[in-house]
């Protein structure tokens, strides 16, 4: 009998998987149900949230928005008293800065408009598709955001950006002339010179001929989130091109300088901030000349970047290390001194590794911000005290701690969303 052969011309169509092998269902069996022990962990969990929640829904949705007092929220309704974020979040966003209800022009709108332009000056230093050219905002704003803050005459802020300015141009033709060290060492001192002794009369004479400036708000009238914000963004900004510095000084070959960068960072990290913040409250005005004012929240916002700076120079140095020994001889290959090898070839490498490291720093030095309540200053944590100190409030807790922890909830979780933006585009990593 003749055997006969079937050979099929056409592929069959591909099969769907099982239903278990894809989607939602498969990561919850991968994660989820697992084995017996993952299992009965999940099954608790997910009693505990159910209970949880049971509990906290009611809450917060059986809840009163307006009323005058914790009592009569009580009367109203038996879940949270959110009549209190309604009728004091302004105090929790601006503290006591002027709000016009004694008679004077309500100055709450320079807070925002600083925060605004907060937001356009950072813009370009976050995201590079931005225009470069924005970046010369970026460099202005310091002066701009400390004039509206703290008003006073615009000519103060603008003779402290010329000494500056002074200093880059010194610094070009010095160094043209007579080498990079000379002219380091004459752009440090033109500017000194310029702020101590001739910044002032100028300042005076051009007051004289137009006084424009915006009414003066003392430190003690600042409070809330706005001094959370600008304490942490302050400490952010400078901390991190001083922690580059000691990163480097670290890993110098020059003896001083390299003892100096070591001796600095393990004193800082072995002191807690709230003794610096001590001494920046108490103790610094006592190095001061008699009768000087040194403003508490410029004490407070230098002594959070020497503390914040010594973390990140431990962080960026971690990602300096973590660079492989060819990279530092490919800088030298290619001829380039110290200075332009670290620019361009490895402190970026250096920095993307460092990413996590250098976000989880900045996070933490923002939440640190509450710290400065110990020393009389009124941020968010603060005034929830003050707040509660009123008979009409007395007794109410979670809604003013729960509205605080939203707002720094914000700021931290922004922070690390952009970090993980930041990874996935430079391929950290990879």
């Amino acid at each position: 009998m003749k055997e006969l052969s079937y050979v099929r011309t056409e592929m069959l169509p591909e099969q769907a998987p099982p239903p278990g092998q894809t989607g939602v269902v498969r990561w919850i069996r991968e994660n989820l149900f697992s084995g017996w022990l993952n299992s009965i962990l999940t099954l608790a969990a997910i009693a505990a949230v159910y209970f949880a929640l049971k509990a906290i829904i009611p809450w917060a949705f059986d809840s009163t928005w307006n009323a005058n007092s914790l009592s009569e929220c009580r009367e109203t309704a038996p879940g949270a008293c959110w009549a209190v974020i309604h009728e004091r979040w302004p105090q929790l966003l601006f503290g006591f800065y002027p709000n016009g209800n004694d008679g004077h022009p309500d100055q709450r709108w320079r807070i925002v408009v600083a925060f605004i332009l907060l937001i356009v000056a950072v813009a370009p230093v976050l995201f590079d598709k931005l225009p470069r050219k924005m970046i010369w905002f970026s460099a202005v704003y310091p002066f701009v955001g400390f004039w509206l803050l703290w008003g006073g005459t615009i000519w103060g802020p603008l003779m402290v950006l010329a000494g500056f300015v002074l200093a880059y141009f010194t610094y070009r033709i010095v160094a043209a002339i007579g080498g990079n060290l000379l002219g380091v060492i004459v752009a440090i001192l033109v500017p000194v010179i310029w702020w101590l002794f001739l910044a002032g009369p100028i300042t005076g004479v051009l007051n004289g001929i137009a006084n424009i400036g915006l009414p003066d708000v003392p430190s003690s009238k600042f409070g809330g989130l706005a001094l959370s914000v600008t304490i942490g963004v302050a400490g952010i900004a400078l901390s991190f091109p001083l922690g580059v510095l000691l990163a480097l000084g670290r890993q110098s070959n020059l003896f001083i300088i390299k003892t100096l960068s070591v001796g600095y960072i393990e004193f800082i990290r072995g002191v807690p901030l709230i003794t610096l913040l001590f001494v920046a409250s108490v103790l610094l005005n006592y190095f001061m000349p008699p009768g000087t004012s040194f403003d508490i929240i410029l004490r407070v916002v230098i002594m959070v970047t020497l503390f914040a700076a010594a973390y990140m120079a431990e962080v960026i140095r971690g990602g300096l290390a973590a660079l492989p020994r060819g990279q530092y001889e490919a800088a030298d290959a290619l001829g380039l001194d110290y200075w332009k090898a670290n620019r361009l070839v490895i402190m970026p490498q250096a920095l993307k590794i460092s990413i996590p490291g250098i976000v989880g720093t900045f996070i933490g030095l923002f939440k640190d911000t509450t710290l400065v309540s110990i020393i009389g200053l009124m941020d968010p944590l603060a005034l929830t005290n003050a707040i509660r100190a009123d008979q009409d409030w007395n007794g109410i807790v979670w809604e003013l701690y729960l509205f605080v922890a939203f707002l720094f909830w914000i700021f931290t979780f922004s922070m690390s969303r952009y970090s993980m933006y930041l990874e996935h585009k430079l391929h950290t990593g990879h």
